[in-house]
């Protein structure tokens, strides 16, 4: 049995809208792979270090979405303080804003420490794990501490930053070392890989042969696993979205202008800022755009609890305001700023009445708004992706017009350029893109990663005991884990 986990899983609702680019890839793997895809409820209650955690189970297509509610005494500290105030930020050279509370780091563990023992229930001879991203960076270890011997493999999903901008992290050697107990560590790019490496063979001084390193718990292997989507199936989508009413109600709307989309949620990592004063340069340039131009920024407000994130979207709500107030007219609003999210059918329609995509965080894992708005395109007409040179997907899709998300005039250039590309061009561009795209599927990544998991190698479990004491029965195992992150 193979066993997916991540800190959510996505609610299937019909028509129901699609946050985060993780539930978005997975959610096409899991209906056709038959795996169980487990997570956490986005619930808590109060847990005491001998409960016993309850799953909630369904089904979906082959595959099976379980759901555990988190301890509520620690769910704080674990998400809100140290995996979003603190690693995130980290990961995405922002260390001038990461910072974690007292406590905040050992709530993190606990966490990882109590999701390590509602998995353990899942291991058996067979089974196969597959952690997903910054969440659970120790998870691995929680899982070798309680006797698991089976295949453990972790993806990160973020960019993992130069050791430098890590070093500001108190426990990155702990937790570096911690992922050791992973047979396979997967990264988004080759500098990802690369930057983690540098830590293992400077910092710590993992021996190592290539990518492959010595912990205390056997090798561990890192390998590159750019993440895809369900391509064909998105194209389909967007082929039939021309019956959604808020597609047909866009493009009614529009009146002949050109469309640009961006579709982000609201975070410091995507450039949403930088991304609106381009396109107020671009109206300050070409005054003749007014009018024929219209620009559709679908913004989905995140972790508005967090201080940085509540005033990132006072800013942008402020600038959005004063950009429409200084170029708009009475019959012409040149920015549309939505704070909420849309079903993917429905996004995928937006991609495909857009002449413009514009994705251009600062720092980005991959970015699959961009490989979607590439499988949307009308293969006849299609659009130009302006895609900052930063974001993952921009290995694969270099086709592209690349950008650097900091330099405004360039990006000005940018989206000056893609309007005025020809329809040659276009339509080549488009193409090398697909092509790419259609060769890196969802499927193909999750297939390939599984793969690789599954290559035989040998693990040496360490126990939670000295080794000349006996063994500790599953159950005593557990309890002790959890009890030393109380």
């Amino acid at each position: 049995m193979d066993i997916v986990v991540s800190n959510r899983v996505a609610r299937v609702t019909p028509g129901g809208p699609m946050v985060g680019g993780l539930a978005a890839a997975l959610l096409p793997a899991v209906e056709k792979s038959g795996v169980v895809w487990l997570g956490s409820s986005g619930n808590t209650r109060h847990i005491e270090p001998g409960d016993n955690p309850l799953v909630e189970v369904a089904g979906y297509g082959c595959g099976t979405i379980a759901r555990v509610d988190l301890p509520e005494q620690h769910y704080g500290g674990y998400y809100e303080g140290y995996a979003n105030s603190c690693l995130w930020p980290l990961l995405h050279a922002r260390a001038d804003i990461a910072h974690a509370r007292a406590g905040d780091y050992a709530s993190y563990c606990a966490v990882n420490a109590y999701m390590a023992r509602t998995l353990a229930g899942f291991a058996a001879p067979e089974s196969t794990f597959w952690i997903h991203d910054y969440h659970f960076l120790p998870l691995g270890r929680e899982l070798r501490r309680l006797g698991v011997g089976e295949k453990i493999g972790f993806f990160l999903h973020t960019p993992w930053p130069e050791r430098r901008v890590m070093a500001h992290l108190a426990q990155h050697r702990e937790l570096t070392e911690a992922m050791l107990a992973y047979d396979l560590i997967g990264f988004q790019t080759d500098r990802d890989r690369d930057n983690f490496a540098a830590i293992l063979r400077s910092v710590l001084h993992v021996p190592c042969e290539g990518h492959s390193f010595e912990g205390p718990y056997g090798t561990c292997r890192l390998a590159t696993f750019p993440i895809g989507i369900d391509t064909d199936g998105f194209a389909d989508s967007a082929l039939k979205a021309a019956g959604d009413s808020d597609v047909h109600r866009l493009r009614a709307s529009l009146s002949g202008a050109k469309l640009i989309v961006g579709v982000d949620r609201i975070d410091y990592s995507k450039g949403l800022g930088e991304r609106l004063q381009a396109f107020d340069h671009l109206l300050d340039r070409y005054p003749k755009l007014k009018g024929r131009l219209s620009y559709l920024q679908v913004g989905v407000p995140s972790r508005s609890n967090i201080a940085s994130y509540r005033a990132l979207q006072q800013q942008l709500a402020a600038q959005v305001g004063d950009l429409n107030g200084r170029h708009g007219d009475i019959d012409w609003t040149p920015v549309r700023y939505l704070n909420k999210g849309f079903c993917q059918a429905t996004l995928a329609g937006f991609y495909r009445a857009a002449a413009i995509g514009l994705v251009t965080p600062l720092k980005d894992g991959m970015n699959l708004v961009a490989t979607e708005y590439v499988a949307a395109q009308n293969p006849a007409d299609p659009g130009v992706l302006v895609l900052s040179k930063y974001a993952g997907a921009a290995q694969e899709l270099d086709a592209a017009l690349l950008v650097d998300p900091q330099d405004v005039e360039g990006m000005t250039r940018g989206i000056a350029q893609g309007l005025a590309m020809s329809f040659e061009e276009r339509r080549a561009r488009w193409q090398l893109m697909m092509d790419a795209l259609l060769r890196n599927s969802i499927h193909a990544w999750f297939a390939g990663f599984m793969q690789a998991l599954k290559t035989p190698a040998h693990r040496n479990v360490v126990p939670l005991q000295p080794t000349k004491a006996p063994p500790l029965r599953p159950a005593a195992a557990r309890d002790a884990a959890w009890a030393a992150h109380p």
